[in-house]
């Protein structure tokens, strides 16, 4: 039991307990053997008051009061700028010379109406015959500096295709007009099916480009006979085969590049494949189709479907008993019953109309809104129909390119094995005018893109042949020598972009890039009146 007393009690706590000591010690005299009686007593509780928790507490409230906190000293400075030098200046203009001015006469007024009224007829009739010039028709301003010459800017090539003997059969400008593709096959006699072959695209606008190192080059398994790059995708382009195959390759994917392929499967040609076209889709005119010439007398028109295939949408054949008989031609083979179609150009105004070069020399007009059914043995998942509706008077060989004007909806050019180039209207059978050109094969024609009465032909004798019809219908304007030991030209076209350059394959394995002159590329006056009196003249 705890109890507690105040501090001033300890005096009297002390003298009580000693008197119950003395007390004690009294009643126990009486010895040992007889000890005292027990006896219980409360006595008051002894208590000492701790000293130490007041001074302690004094002393942490005086700590507490003298704490206190600073932060590291801060620093401060004063600067100026002041410019070490300064300028003033003024301008003034020189004072003002007096200009006399020298006096002018007062016109004598009835004198000056007179005058005029004298020499407006005159005047006026001056004016009229300036207003119904055509002397600056077509003319246009050019600031750029004008070229001369034909020179060739580029020589490319792919050596491990020219250590195969390989050919240029086709070169194609994709849509910006900066790269340039060329197809190698084989075009002299020969079972070139199997023959590994390439597609080799350079990008003249790359810098630093190496004319023996082509930008993408693709592995074709059989002899590339022909190619083009898509119209508005630059890295498509699609090819044809000798084996009858046509496929499409994305030159942006060196590791995988195919894209889709025919197969070989009963739509597809069974014969070399000379030539091959984007068209628009009818109904969508952003999607393209590829369609197909071969030599088995086919035109098909394929669409890339899913897992890479091209799938035959519609078809054409040529037979012999079917064609147009306007014009005499010579009585086909006993059992012959394919006409080959070795090349096509599409009208500019008539998407739906296009020319078909043959092997029996003769060009074709045909539709792709023929009806009539073919009569053809040939297997084919879609029914073909026959495309023919007008037959032109025949080369003397095989025609081997066709190029339909793009300034004019009648007028085409053919080039063949004949050496010739004819000029025909859609109008009549009979060529308007008919060039010689080679006394070897012609093997591509082209018209310009920029100029209406200029166009290009490629020569079995190794030159490539700028003709310009305003200047002379009979000899070509800049003859330009391809290949130094006559080697044949097989395939050229130009740039539509860059309407300046020209490119040309060769038998060589070797693609030039031309640079034309500003004659070949600047419209003349009245260029295209001359092209549509030309056409209308020999037509009537």
């Amino acid at each position: 039991m705890a109890t507690s007393a105040q501090p001033g009690q300890l005096g009297l706590a002390g003298s009580a307990g000693a008197e119950a000591l003395a007390t004690s010690g009294t009643a126990s005299t009486e010895g040992p053997e007889r000890p005292g009686p027990l006896q219980d007593e409360t006595l008051g509780v002894a208590s000492v008051p701790s000293q130490w928790r007041g001074v302690q507490g004094i002393r942490g409230e005086t700590v507490r009061a003298r704490k206190s906190c600073q932060t590291a000293s801060i620093t401060t400075a004063e600067a100026s700028v002041q410019a070490r030098k300064h300028v003033d200046a003024e301008v003034q203009t020189e004072i003002p010379e007096p200009v006399s001015l020298p006096s002018v006469p007062r016109y004598n007024g009835p004198r000056l109406a007179a005058f005029l009224r004298k020499v407006e007829a005159m005047v006026t009739r001056e004016l009229n015959k300036n207003w119904q010039s055509h002397a600056f028709d077509g003319f246009e301003v050019n600031w750029a500096e004008q070229q001369q010459t034909v020179t060739c800017l580029h020589t490319l090539s792919y050596p491990p295709a020219q250590g195969q003997g390989l050919h240029v059969t086709g070169v194609s400008w994709n849509s910006t007009g900066s790269v340039v593709a060329c197809a190698y096959g084989r075009l002299d006699d020969g079972d070139w099916s199997t023959l590994r072959s390439f597609v080799c695209a350079w990008n003249l606008d790359r810098r630093g480009l190496s004319p023996q190192q082509p930008s993408a080059v693709v592995e074709v398994p059989s002899a590339a006979m022909c190619l083009a790059f898509h119209p508005t995708r630059p890295s498509h382009v699609a090819g044809g085969l000798y084996s009858g195959e046509v496929l499409v390759w994305d030159m942006s994917r060196p590791e995988d590049p195919l894209l889709w392929r025919t197969g070989l499967t009963d739509d597809t040609h069974t014969d070399p494949v000379y030539q091959v076209v984007w068209l628009p889709e009818p109904r969508h005119s952003h999607r393209f189709q590829v369609l197909s010439v071969a030599a088995d007398g086919k035109v098909l028109l394929w669409q890339g479907v899913g897992a890479g295939r091209l799938q035959l949408s519609a078809g054409f054949a040529l037979a012999v008993q079917q064609l147009p008989r306007n014009t005499k031609l010579k009585k086909p083979s006993r059992g012959e019953t394919e006409v080959g179609a070795t090349a096509v150009s599409f009208s500019s105004f008539d998407p739906s109309l296009f020319v078909l070069g043959t092997e029996g020399g003769f060009p074709l007009k045909c539709s792709l809104m023929a009806e009539d059914a073919a009569v053809t043995r040939m297997p084919s998942s879609v029914p073909l129909r026959a495309p023919a509706q007008f037959t032109f008077a025949p080369h003397g060989g095989p025609v081997y390119s066709v190029s339909c004007s793009p300034f004019h909806r009648n007028l085409f050019l053919s080039a063949g094995t004949d050496g010739h180039v004819h000029l025909y209207s859609m109008l009549q059978a009979q060529p308007l005018t008919s060039l010689q050109l080679s006394h070897k094969y012609l093997f591509a024609v082209r018209w310009s893109p920029v100029r209406p009465l200029v166009f290009a032909a490629a020569s079995g004798e190794g030159d490539v042949q700028l003709f310009d019809l305003q200047k002379s219908s009979q000899k070509p304007a800049v003859s330009v020598r391809q290949t130094e030991d006559e080697s044949p030209v097989y395939c050229l076209e130009f740039n539509c972009q860059q309407t300046q350059l020209l490119a040309a394959g060769d038998a060589k394995g070797t693609v030039k890039v031309w640079q034309l002159s500003s004659e070949f590329t600047e419209q003349g006056a009245r260029e295209t009146e001359h092209l549509d009196q030309l056409a209308s003249e020999v037509a009537s």
